[in-house]
């Protein structure tokens, strides 16, 4: 007995093949027209009778014809497509800022380039020179760690480029006021009766690090309060683990503190294991608060204390903002802040 099975998927494989590498020319030459007839008719441009649009048409399907988008780009010099690159896809809040990225350019109808740095500002840069390579129309660029210098030049070679959480001369920028939410939960804590306030920060090529660093030592000498530089710790990593092994360490040189403000949520939900394992509680002995109001922070227990932004909202902004470029290569840089919002729960009532 014969293997039809096997027949029907070497065809199957052949007729794919073929499809894949069906032409403009190829539907022309089907169709008894010229390429620029079938040009007209795949977008809908110039006088072309019925009877032609009708066979022309006809011939496209039968041939599952796909346009190459590679081609029409290189026509129009617009690949409609937006590239994003974020520190780190793991961490839920650059996910966030994505999703609103995303639902935003496929309203305009461009696809999102989804590229994650995993924190290393050379695979950064090397990020913007692949994005530079393969013809993106704009970049939108999450919390850049690269260095000024080389991020100012990197930039230059993108035709629309807009930041978020990092400021840059020259370029929009999509932020987060973090000194001031540094400086709310400063205040919340101290009204609540806390007195040795630790601050666990993030790296120091992280713009909302330095900024909540700021805020932080703002709110803190404004309430008379001496600063010690013993009571800042900086994650190695601005996850889980990091937060984790950075309240070990204060706490367990610092018994005395009773408030410990954290980067993130996930750093504050490594500093919960850490009060665990110390039999510090939390929030009786001290009261922990994170920032971002991931979905993670309600989930833990107790429930974090956090500085809410909207996330999808900046994404949607930024990516929206790169299209108004887009459009009008004249127009002015735009710095829009938005304001974080301090969200009380058990971890520091």
């Amino acid at each position: 007995m014969s293997d039809n099975g096997g027949f029907i998927r070497l065809l199957f494989r052949y007729e794919t093949r073929m499809s894949l590498h069906v032409t403009i020319a190829d539907v022309a030459r089907e169709a008894g027209v010229s390429r620029q007839t079938v040009s007209r008719v795949l977008n809908n441009k110039g006088e072309i009778s019925n009877l032609t649009l009708h066979r022309v048409q006809q011939v496209i399907e039968r041939l599952d014809y796909r346009p190459s988008s590679i081609a029409r780009g290189l026509a129009t010099r617009q690949t409609r497509t937006i590239g994003l690159i974020v520190p780190d896809i793991a961490n839920p809040y650059f996910a966030d800022i994505g999703r609103g990225a995303d639902d935003a350019a496929h309203e305009a109808g461009y696809s999102l380039l989804l590229c994650n740095a995993v924190e290393d500002p050379d695979r950064e840069a090397e990020l913007l020179r692949t994005l530079e390579q393969r013809a993106v129309d704009g970049v939108v660029l999450c919390s850049s760690r690269l260095p000024e210098p080389i991020l100012t030049d990197l930039v230059k070679r993108h035709a629309a480029v807009v930041l978020i959480n990092r400021v840059l001369a020259g370029s929009s920028v999509i932020c987060v006021d973090d000194a001031r939410g540094a400086a709310m939960v400063v205040q919340h804590l101290l009204g609540s009766g806390r007195r040795r306030i630790g601050l666990l920060a993030g790296s120091q090529i992280s713009h909302s690090s330095r900024e909540r660093t700021r805020g932080f030592i703002e709110a803190m000498t404004a309430a008379g309060k001496e600063l010690d530089p013993a009571l800042t710790r900086r994650c190695d990593s601005q996850d889980m683990d990091g937060g984790y092994h950075a309240g070990l360490s204060l706490l367990t040189a610092r018994p005395d503190v009773d408030g410990v403000i954290c980067y993130n949520d996930l750093v504050a939900t490594g500093v919960l294991r850490a009060c665990a394992e110390l039999g510090r509680r939390v929030p009786d002995d001290v009261a922990v608060t994170g920032a971002d109001d991931t979905l993670l922070a309600s989930l833990v227990t107790p429930a974090l204390t956090t500085l809410r932004s909207d996330r999808q909202a900046i994404g949607a902004t930024a990516l929206r903002t790169l299209l108004d470029q887009l459009h009008d290569a004249q127009g002015a840089c735009n710095t829009l802040v938005f304001q974080p919002e301090l969200i009380v729960r058990a971890s520091a009532p």
